[in-house]
């Protein structure tokens, strides 16, 4: 990895499974991420995924782009424009920082997960890759299945 490096996108599917799931998966049970007459109500167009969902699917996207041996160390994330289903998001990266240590090289990369109306996520991971660990060599190996999830 190298400062600058520009990450292979990523598109996920947003569909009702995947908000629910992850909002099942989190024990977030608020009635926006899952029925939709009452996130209307509450002045929604539908039901819109959680932080939660949207933080597991970030660091997928970091370790899913620097291999198995990649440990996430931090995520910050600020969320922007909601993820309706329907919609796609794009995860994308960049490089901003590396430090090269004698067991590996820790990296900050800043990620957009852009949609439809807006950027849904942005932030920094700081992920950590050891020494000689094996890195996916496209994206091919981070492709979405049709709900979003690891292929």
């Amino acid at each position: 990895m190298t400062q600058g490096e520009k990450l292979a996108p990523l598109e996920i599917p947003i569909t009702r499974t995947l908000i629910v799931s992850g909002a099942i998966a989190s024990r977030d049970y608020q009635d926006v991420h899952h029925d939709a007459e009452l996130a209307q109500a509450k002045g929604s167009p539908d039901i819109f995924m959680n932080i939660l969902t949207t933080n597991g699917l970030v660091g997928r996207y970091v370790t899913d782009r620097f291999g198995p041996a990649a440990v996430l160390r931090k995520v910050a994330i600020r969320l922007g424009a909601p993820n309706y289903p329907g919609d796609t998001m794009v995860l994308s990266g960049t490089v901003e920082q590396v430090e090269a240590s004698s067991d590996g090289a820790t990296a900050v990369v800043r990620v957009v997960g852009a949609n439809g109306i807006g950027n849904h996520v942005t932030g920094t991971v700081t992920v950590t890759v050891p020494e000689g660990a094996d890195r996916p060599t496209g994206p091919e190996e981070a492709e979405p299945s049709e709900e979003g999830g690891p292929a």
